[in-house]
């Protein structure tokens, strides 16, 4: 494990249903024990039909297997109820697991739910001090880092008020800059980041990132906002019903995602013949239960050939009748590489984790060149779509375009 952090193998976890535990004080002790020796767990279900399926039986965690290596930031995504959490809290060692191995180098800071790891009657000064020394932290090192730790988390005033005092908002505030400030290889953070304020969201991103790029930690990260995963992590995990899907490059992982649960407007659908690529070129769009400002928005170009071409670049535009491009997307700028075609079927997402337009008509152009020599294929109107009007809390509607046809998230302040 020397550049790894994080190595899990063959890991599971099972619920019975209706009991609070797995079994009594003395079987989980004997669980314990044996998980910290390393050996098989006496009260585990082995056999071939430990998943089963039986009523009273709930595999939150299907044996799965990956590796987490140091100063990565490895953002965890799936549904409800695929494991997420679950595997989490095996991590930060609140549950223990029903199968496997994890070895773990180094100390973990976690925030998970709003209200674990802190003692509600104590001040909110009190417990930074009670988890920096669960950390291991001498009480010299937790006072050099204390004043760094109330100024971020914005709390000043509430520090020595009792936690159970406080609102979630300030509790989150404080819980993560805890986490971010102590002592710790790994930090672990759950959904509960949605709980603050925009601006405090943006503020934990940032220390995140620079915690795994200036400091080396390795960061795990739990969220359904695939923007924010997008923006701070580099490698995936997508899970699913306890199993692991996909793992990668971020990219890959949110963009696996997104295929996997959107659904295709098939209105939206277009085919052409090209035959400078003997090819037949087929493009949709996809959406999540139909299109949406706010939600994510991706084009999907298949290229059925006949013949192999390499080096290829694939453009999406967004446009109306008023702008030809209010969007442009190449397959080759951001990451400097350009396509191969195959024979056979090929297919290329263009993924928008939020399509941030203004209600209105448009039409998506779809290109294919030769880089900086030649268009295969241009064609500025190859689909269109409507973006309905959308009410914001306020009950304002984003359909003005005095105030312009994109639309971004943003905060205003004095």
């Amino acid at each position: 494990m020397s550049n790894l952090a994080i190595k899990i193998e063959h890991l599971s976890k099972m619920y019975r249903l209706g009991e609070i535990n797995n079994g009594t004080l003395w079987q989980d002790i004997q669980t314990w024990v044996a998980i910290k020796r390393r050996k098989e767990d006496p009260h585990s279900k082995i056999g071939e039909n430990k998943y089963s399926g039986d009523n009273d039986e709930f595999w939150a965690l299907k044996d799965i297997s990956f590796d987490v290596k140091k100063g990565d930031r490895l953002g965890i995504i799936g549904k409800n109820g695929a494991g997420k959490s679950t595997l989490l809290k095996i991590l930060s060692r609140i549950t223990t697991p029903t199968e496997g191995i994890i070895k773990i180098k180094g100390k973990i800071a976690s925030l998970l739910e709003v209200g674990t790891g802190f003692h509600g009657e104590l001040s909110g000064r009190e417990n930074i001090y009670i988890n920096g020394a669960i950390l291991g932290m001498k009480k010299r090192r937790i006072d050099e880092l204390l004043d760094s730790i109330v100024s971020f988390s914005e709390i000043e005033k509430h520090i020595d008020t009792p936690v159970k005092r406080y609102s979630s908002g300030m509790y989150v505030r404080l819980a993560f800059a805890v986490a971010a400030h102590l002592d710790s290889d790994i930090l672990i953070a759950d959904e509960v980041l949605a709980v603050g304020d925009a601006g405090f969201q943006k503020k934990a991103l940032e220390k995140m990132n620079n915690l795994s790029t200036d400091e080396g930690k390795t960061v795990l990260f739990v969220s359904h906002n695939m923007e924010a995963v997008n923006n701070l992590c580099n490698t995936g995990l997508l899970l699913e019903n306890g199993k692991i899907k996909f793992s990668g490059i971020i990219k890959d992982t949110i963009i696996k995602n997104s295929n996997e649960n959107l659904q295709k407007e098939t209105l939206n659908y277009n085919k052409a013949f090209i035959p400078l690529l003997n090819a037949e070129l087929e493009a949709c769009i996809i959406a999540e239960s139909g299109i949406s400002s706010f939600k994510p928005f991706a084009v999907e170009v298949t290229l059925k050939a006949k013949e192999k071409t390499e080096n290829i670049s694939i453009h999406v535009a967004i446009g109306n009748d008023e702008i030809d491009e209010i969007y442009g997307f190449c397959s080759s700028e951001i990451d400097n590489v350009n396509l191969d075609i195959n024979v056979g079927i090929n297919k290329y997402t263009c993924y928008l984790p939020s399509l941030s337009l203004s209600a209105g008509n448009y039409r998506i152009r779809i290109g294919i060149t030769n880089p900086f020599i030649s268009f295969y294929f241009n064609d500025k109107k190859f689909l269109y779509f409507t973006v309905p009007e959308e009410k914001f809390k306020n009950e304002k509607i984003l359909n003005l375009p005095i105030y312009g046809f994109a639309y971004t998230q943003h905060e205003w302040k004095r």
